[in-house]
């Protein structure tokens, strides 16, 4: 009787070891399979995240690389435009100053005698700064005064600051070699070549740049290498020992 009640516990003990193992691996190969899928869900919103920051990265240094050469270019016009203004104004102030009273004396007649040897020339019509009128026309009208018997008028003009005019007295045609204009001229032909002088001194200290200072930036790699992802740790669930079968009394006979 003993022996099969023993016999008994054992079977049962045996059915539920064998149960509780399945149960076992079943419930194991749920979780790696859960694990797994986790795991590649994480890899790939790392990715996403990954590609997302180096795109952002890349346009946010394209957008400085623009704003610091348009910043650049902004700087050198502004000075190229500075530079041009002293030019023009050291012109200005040069050619009002060339235009005294000694050299007008000298000047006028000489652009009046050029233009009445043109046989069509109309009557002539010179015009001066009127606040230099009174001191140069005693001295026009003593050397012009063959012309001005032809008619040749001299009259001051309000408008200009310094030089003068000469043209016909109709106004068909005229040459201004006012201070302004002659300035004009000069510095339309001054500020190209001061531009150009500026390109060539650029390039001079391209050319003198330090080994350091023409260091190029390395060049970007074209994608990040992707870590590679730990392979799931098995969870392992130890089986249960089997209870140590105890020795069978024997019964008495």
């Amino acid at each position: 009787m003993d022996v099969q009640l023993q016999e008994l516990i054992d079977k049962i003990k045996k059915d539920g070891v064998a149960s509780a193992e399945s149960s076992a691996g079943k419930i194991i190969a749920e979780a790696e399979k859960k694990a797994a899928a986790i795991i590649k869900e994480a890899e790939s919103k790392a990715d996403s995240i990954i590609r997302a920051a180096k795109a952002e990265t890349e346009r946010m240094e394209k957008a400085s690389e623009d704003a610091i050469t348009q910043a650049g270019r902004n700087l050198i016009i502004s000075f190229r435009d500075g530079i041009n203004r002293e030019v023009s104004a050291l012109v200005q102030a040069e050619t009002e100053k060339a235009y005294d009273k000694d050299l007008l004396k000298k000047l006028i007649p000489e652009t009046v005698k050029a233009w009445a040897a043109n046989p069509s020339s109309d009557e002539l019509s010179v015009l001066l700064p009127s606040k230099e009128l009174k001191a140069l026309e005693a001295s026009l009208k003593s050397a012009l005064k063959a012309k001005i018997s032809k008619g040749l008028e001299i009259k001051g003009d309000s408008s200009l600051a310094s030089g003068f005019r000469i043209g016909a007295k109709n106004g068909s045609a005229f040459y201004d070699f006012s201070a302004d204009e002659v300035a004009a001229l000069f510095s339309a032909y001054l500020n190209p070549k001061t531009t150009e002088l500026m390109k060539k001194a650029a390039a001079s200290v391209e050319k003198t740049e330090t080994p350091a200072e023409k260091k190029a930036v390395p060049e970007k790699t074209e994608k990040a290498a992707k870590p590679a992802a730990k392979p799931a740790a098995k969870k392992t669930v130890s089986k249960p020992k089997a209870a140590k079968k105890p020795a069978s009394k024997k019964g008495s006979k």
